[in-house]
């Protein structure tokens, strides 16, 4: 497959809707590849810009190295020819590198870098982690600033200025004065995207910040939903924004903010009723009760 260039990759992200496709387990909770290359298919058959294979939704944290890259394979092999696949760098800074050249290897069109975890790192040590992902591979690579590796705006633009394939920016954080500094500081040099769970509640705001796109993981079982928020954001149509919110979001988010780990779970319920079978989740995460799931699916027969 061909290597996309980063700044086309970048350009590509930035032109559309993002989604993290959950990632199936069978019975056993074992990688159900038939199952997931379904739920590839009827994603990348909508105007998506990009699908983040073995992602946070797609409980990546969860995967072993080799059913990492057992994931991004296959979703590079059933959809990388119509969307962007960018597969996932995770953990200590060699098995980061390790994975980024594992994805190049697959065929993936990018790399979101996650943060390592388990440990604290100061900005210097930060910028060395990101800087040797770049290094290892010719992909476009997406530096994603959460939890132990939130970055500061002056790190953000060492790491643009030293690395070319620095293509983007995926904050986790919301923090305006942080948005505002780095988007002053670099301009359009990277693309901007929103990653706060649940990224539609931030997304009207965010957009006044440079964030011109986000992760849906809505889009996962209700896609025509998540795409028309997405124009609607886009345009700046509060009133139909603040409805959507109203009616779907805000509900679902009360449901979502229940139980720890469930803006995964919840996604699974949602493509149970949907009619598409998402399957369990693996632990540490839990599954929504019967109940919830119950009233996840009258909600979503509102609106589908």
């Amino acid at each position: 497959m061909t290597l996309l260039p980063p700044d086309e990759l970048a350009d590509r992200l930035r032109s559309g809707l993002l989604s993290f496709p959950v990632t199936h387990f069978d019975a056993d909770l074992q990688f159900d590849e038939p199952r997931y290359r379904e739920h590839l298919a009827w994603q990348a058959g909508f105007d998506v810009a990009g699908l983040f294979a073995a992602g946070g939704t797609g409980e990546g944290f969860s995967l072993t190295p080799p059913e990492i890259d057992h994931v991004v394979r296959t979703a590079v092999s059933e959809v990388g020819d119509r969307v962007p696949v960018i597969a996932p760098a995770t953990g200590a800074t060699a098995l980061a590198v390790a994975q980024a050249e594992a994805a190049q290897d697959a065929g993936a069109s990018g790399v979101l870098l996650f943060p390592p975890y388990l440990t604290e790192a100061s900005q210097r040590g930060l910028a060395e982690h990101v800087s040797a992902v770049c290094r290892a591979t010719d992909l476009g690579v997406i530096v994603y600033s959460r939890a132990n590796a939130v970055l500061t705006d002056t790190t953000v633009a060492e790491l643009a200025e030293r690395n070319p394939n620095l293509v983007g920016f995926k904050d986790g954080v919301g923090d305006i004065e942080r948005l505002t500094r780095i988007y002053a500081r670099l301009g359009d040099r990277l693309t901007y995207i929103g990653g706060l769970p649940t990224a539609e509640t931030f997304a009207l705001p965010l957009l006044q910040l440079g964030v011109s796109t986000y992760s849906s993981a809505l889009y996962n079982f209700l896609p025509e939903f998540a795409l028309s928020f997405y124009a609607a954001v886009r345009r700046q149509d509060r009133e139909t924004v603040y409805r959507m919110l109203s009616e779907f979001v805000i509900p679902y988010l009360d449901i979502r903010d229940r139980g720890k780990g469930y803006a995964v779970s919840i996604i699974k319920a949602g493509l149970t009723a949907v009619g598409r079978n998402g399957g369990r989740v693996r632990p540490p995460l839990t599954d929504l009760t019967d109940d919830e799931r119950a009233e996840l699916a009258t909600l979503v027969q509102k609106v589908s």
